[in-house]
């Protein structure tokens, strides 16, 4: 009996490995979708009103609720990243041409 005792904890711990392994969702996965469509309109709402330090600071929320989820995207490829932060550069460079154009208008006015 002593001898098995070994093999059948060996045999119960590679059984229970697979289901340890597999990340757990502690928040439900309705919570998980409602939760990433609302960020996802805010942020859509947060750039059309020129506000793209609020829309990344959502973004980042969002990536956070994704990992916490674990609904991460695929893995972008190089090039993909490299155009998603240029377009994040362009629209920053937007807003602060914008930020800039307001604060000329407002000293000429004093």
């Amino acid at each position: 009996m002593h001898a098995l005792l070994p093999l059948l904890l060996a045999a119960l711990f590679l059984f229970a490995t697979p289901t340890l392994a597999q990340p757990s969702n502690p928040a439900g996965e309705a919570d998980c979708k409602t939760e990433e469509l609302r960020l996802l309109q805010e942020m859509d709402v947060a750039q059309t009103r020129g506000r793209m330090l609020q829309r990344r600071q959502l973004a980042d929320e969002l990536a956070a609720v994704q990992a916490r989820c674990g609904t991460l995207p695929p893995v972008q490829s190089r090039e993909a990243h490299i155009a998603r932060l240029q377009k994040e550069i362009a629209d920053l460079r937007k807003e602060l041409d914008r930020a800039e154009t307001e604060l000329r208008k407002l000293r000429q006015g004093l």
